[in-house]
């Protein structure tokens, strides 16, 4: 049996850079960041440097914590609610920022980002296929 997906919009990311990745921007009341960010669909969370939240005035400590487990081991990190930009859509959404310095990844994980999505995928040519959920099937 066939099969077909329909998406509203095509990206093609770099299949030289490690991963999929995205152009993104962070905002929070009057502040942007603006940053590269990976797709990493094995991630339940959205999870940024520390920095990122101090820069965006979050009391990091002060969000919802989370004990996060990765394939090295873990961090632990905080939630707090911000605007996701990317692909053109925008969503409210809690990231977690990394309680520690050393973390210095940008990671657009299930919830707040790809459970907001329709996805498809082309690994070998870069092309990553999306719509938003609540678009219509078409």
């Amino acid at each position: 049996m066939i099969e077909t997906l329909t998406f509203a919009r095509t990206y093609r990311y770099d299949i030289r850079k490690s991963g999929i990745t995205l152009p993104a921007t962070l905002t929070s009341g009057d502040k942007s960041i603006e940053c590269e960010a990976k797709l990493d669909s094995g991630s339940s969370l959205c999870v940024f440097p520390r920095r990122y939240g101090e820069e965006l005035d979050f009391d990091i400590e002060s969000g919802l914590h989370r004990r996060i487990s990765t394939a090295t081991g873990g961090l632990d990190a905080y939630g707090h609610w911000l605007t996701i930009q990317a692909l053109g859509f925008e969503y409210e959404a809690m990231v977690f920022f990394a309680k520690d310095h050393g973390y210095n990844r940008n990671i657009l994980g299930h919830h707040g980002w790809i459970d907001r999505l329709r996805l498809g995928l082309i690994a070998y040519d870069g092309k990553l296929y999306f719509s938003d959920y609540n678009d219509p099937l078409e």
